[in-house]
């Protein structure tokens, strides 16, 4: 019984130490909230850049664009100014866009429909340099901006599946020894 328990507890540390030796992922930031991607109300141009003010976008986060019959391009400066891009860096209409924040600095986001643009659909995130996040005040934003609870559901399954791994070791180890 005694090299059972031994086996369980090597194994645990095992599980534990390759836990903290994982990579920390960003959080994933819901554009829009619950109204998603959309052209904003006439008296609220700039909901989008308010939005992502209230923030504090590191390398690693990534931003959701949920959408109908739209699109999201990330553009240059210029490009933002201007509503219109004709070869934006990064496209996509697929209605669920996940695009990963990798480095620091500003990023500039605009609707890919004709019009929208100018109605208020764009949006610039600034990301953190590593120096810039360790001065700021270490937490994330409390609001309803916050990250979406599709990243806290991946946290908690990730959880629930060392529970079962755990589990099914310490089954194994009680039937070997």
């Amino acid at each position: 019984m005694a090299a059972a328990s031994a086996l369980f507890l090597m194994m645990t540390v095992f599980v534990f130490v390759g836990l903290q030796c994982s990579p920390v992922t960003g959080f994933d930031y819901q554009v829009g909230g619950a109204d998603g991607w959309v052209v904003p109300p006439a008296n609220d141009s700039k909901v989008y850049n308010d939005w992502a003010s209230e923030n504090r976008f590191r390398p690693g986060d990534t931003l959701r664009f949920k959408y109908k019959k739209d699109s999201v391009m990330e553009v240059s400066e210029a490009e933002y100014k201007k509503c219109n891009s004709t070869r934006p860096s990064f496209f996509s209409n697929t209605g669920n866009t996940v695009y990963a924040l990798n480095q620091s600095g500003p990023f500039y986001f605009i609707s890919g429909v004709s019009g929208h643009c100018q109605r208020g659909q764009r949006m610039i995130v600034k990301v953190l340099s590593s120096e810039e996040s360790e001065a700021s005040s270490g937490s994330r934003s409390s609001s309803s901006s916050s990250p979406s609870s599709a990243s806290y559901a991946s946290y908690a399954a990730d959880f629930s599946k060392l529970g079962f791994l755990l589990y099914v070791l310490s089954y194994v180890a009680s039937r070997l020894f």
